[in-house]
């Protein structure tokens, strides 16, 4: 096992995660809306969430407690080895650290780690926008209380070192200015959004350039707020059903079929920011790709070219720029990161652990291993500079 690297900076992780407490959801939401949003039940002797009503199954055990040790997959998705049952890949499961819940806490095990910063994004709640679109109010209220959970627990800017990102969905284009503006309010460096279309009050579903959300992109233009686009459920388990298998996402439950589908949430929701004008327009949003890879960026960029040379006069610029000017990209270790490197340069490649999830790395600044061929000065620009730079309000 090659050793932990010594870096001569503090690394900026721009992919940490933290295991939401269990009244994460429920803390903030008003008693009568929480047959609508989240409960907790005792199912068959086991706590089990319920989301909206139903058992939901987003996290196996949304406890958290016990829990899979950092970097027990490593060698899964890394390809080295295959696992029939996937319980036998994560091991033993331990008790809860206090740091996967405590910012203090956190703090000691980062500076143990060689990390001055990082972003923070959530475990359960990248799955629960999904769970609760059909219910637009009850969503809304969900994560109305979830940001107040996240600011209360973690802060958006603590100690200028943690740097919890708060959810906003497009649903109520009202209510998702108000939520930016109160988060502005207590110094939220980054937000995240579900890469996905979204479905209003109205029941409809729009995409993310569609006209009626341009208020709050001018908005978000103006604050200088980093926008991330963290993968979970994107709601596009509806080409499974296409397909034939269970549309519920479940993670951790592997199909090998439905591992080769080719379905991209990051790269449609960046399309439709692109094409449908919302960055050119707005050339001070800074988007970041969190834990969707990098393998969909050569494709999407050639998409780009192609559409573009047949449909000039359908772009306000050449929709490649744009992704070069405006886009971060925060690739798994496992990819190819020369590969990626060609394609849209160092200035815009940002390094993410996962930590302390079972599929991201058990010591984050590992990272810098798969580095080889790179230059120090890149190095240093992958593994601190570039997420760093994102959390100054780009105003």
């Amino acid at each position: 096992m090659t050793s932990t690297p010594e870096l001569a900076f503090a690394a900026f992780d721009a992919d940490n995660h933290y295991y939401e407490a269990e009244d994460a959801f429920i803390r903030y939401v008003d008693p009568k809306m929480r047959k609508r949003c989240m409960q907790w039940a005792e199912i068959d002797g086991r706590r089990r969430l319920l989301v909206g009503g139903k058992v939901n199954r987003f996290i196996p055990n949304p406890t958290f407690d016990p829990v899979a040790r950092p970097g027990c997959l490593d060698d899964y998705f890394r390809g080295n080895v295959a696992k029939a049952d996937m319980r036998e890949a994560f091991g033993e499961l331990v008790p809860i650290p206090s740091e996967y819940r405590d910012r203090d806490a956190r703090l000691q095990v980062m500076d143990a780690q060689s990390l001055g910063a990082c972003f923070l994004f959530p475990t359960l709640g990248v799955g629960m926008e999904t769970a609760l679109e059909s219910d637009p109010t009850a969503m809304l209220a969900a994560f109305d209380g979830f940001n107040r959970w996240v600011q209360d627990d973690w802060g958006f800017a603590y100690q200028d070192r943690l740097f919890a990102a708060g959810y906003v969905s497009l649903s109520d284009i009202d209510w998702a200015i108000d939520q930016l503006e109160w988060m502005i309010d207590h110094d939220v460096r980054v937000i995240n959004m579900r890469p996905s279309s979204v479905v209003g009050r109205d029941g409809r579903r729009r995409s993310l350039g569609d006209p009626s959300h341009e208020p709050f992109w001018a908005r978000l233009n103006e604050s200088g707020v980093t926008l991330a686009m963290h993968a979970g459920d994107s709601g596009y388990e509806f080409l499974s059903d296409y397909w034939g298998l269970n549309s519920e996402f479940e993670a951790f439950r592997q199909n090998a079929f439905k591992s080769l589908l080719t379905n991209s949430p990051v790269s449609d929701a960046l399309s439709s920011l692109i094409a449908e004008g919302v960055l050119s327009r707005h050339r001070n949003i800074r988007v970041a790709t969190i834990e969707t890879g990098s393998d969909w960026v050569p494709a999407l960029l050639k998409k780009f070219d192609k559409v573009f040379r047949q449909q000039r006069h359908a772009f306000a610029e050449d929709p490649a720029e744009v992704f070069a000017r405006q886009v971060w990209v925060a690739p798994y270790y496992e990819d190819d990161l020369h590969g990626l490197r060609n394609k849209i340069g160092p200035d815009h490649i940002l390094f993410g652990s996962d930590w302390p999830h079972a599929e991201g790395l058990a010591e984050p600044v590992d990272f810098v291993n798969d580095l080889g061929g790179f230059s120090d000065s890149d190095i240093e620009k992958i593994m601190r500079t570039n997420g760093l730079a994102l959390t100054d309000r780009n105003c």
